[in-house]
């Protein structure tokens, strides 16, 4: 198990292939289109918290937020599947790709939302799930996204060593390549209400004083 816990190389990582995934292009919850950019208002940002499943309802279900889809980022095999990512030999991590308007929903109040929605202490894991596809990760496109995630993330660190947690270990990474995952893991818990979910948060919440 420990194995699993220990960043591969890009010298070791599995191939992958050229080919990208087959990929139904609408949003199975609000009918957007998963491959879009953002225009006018809307930005994208990357995000790691563990199960992608849990984590993308966690999004859509957000005021502001425009589409989501759940896919791999932060490693280095092309195009890869959800059974090499799980092996550990990718080098990815289940990332869910968050469009939002900017108008309505901060960048600041978004990554609040994802600090205190899963335990960013964990390392390589998220409680039962252990893997480096569990590690938490935030992948920004802009400078203002990078300034707001050290921001928030020295913002809960307060409040976690305050209550006895352990250091954050969250990476904060600009954007690479994002990879989208499989159909079947697209929306997974609108089409699987009854389905595995293991997001869960440290109980701990931002005060009035830090939300915009």
């Amino acid at each position: 198990m420990l194995a699993k816990q220990v960043m591969i190389t890009a010298d070791n990582a599995l191939p992958g292939r050229t080919t990208p995934l087959a990929l139904n292009d609408t949003h199975f919850v609000n009918q957007t289109q998963l491959t879009a950019q953002p225009s006018n208002d809307q930005e994208v940002i990357i995000l790691g918290m563990g199960c992608f499943w849990g984590a993308e309802r966690l999004f859509w279900q957000l005021e502001g937020v425009i589409s989501t889809s759940v896919g791999y980022a932060g490693g280095f095999t092309p195009n890869p599947t959800y059974q090499e990512v799980c092996s550990g030999e990718t080098g990815h991590t289940e990332v869910v790709r968050v469009i939002y308007d900017s108008n309505l929903l901060s960048t600041q109040r978004l990554l609040n939302y994802f600090w205190e929605n899963h335990n960013p202490t964990q390392g390589m894991r998220q409680g039962n799930d252990i893997g480096t596809q569990y590690r938490s990760a935030i992948y920004y496109v802009n400078d203002e996204q990078k300034a707001v995630a050290e921001q928030t993330k020295q913002a809960y660190q307060d409040l976690l060593s305050h209550n006895d947690y352990d250091a954050i270990t969250t990476t904060i990474e600009p954007a690479g390549h994002y990879y989208y995952a499989e159909n079947a893991h697209q929306q997974y818990l609108a089409k699987n209400p009854q389905g595995y979910c293991g997001i869960g948060g440290t109980g701990l919440c931002f005060p009035p004083s830090l939300q915009d």
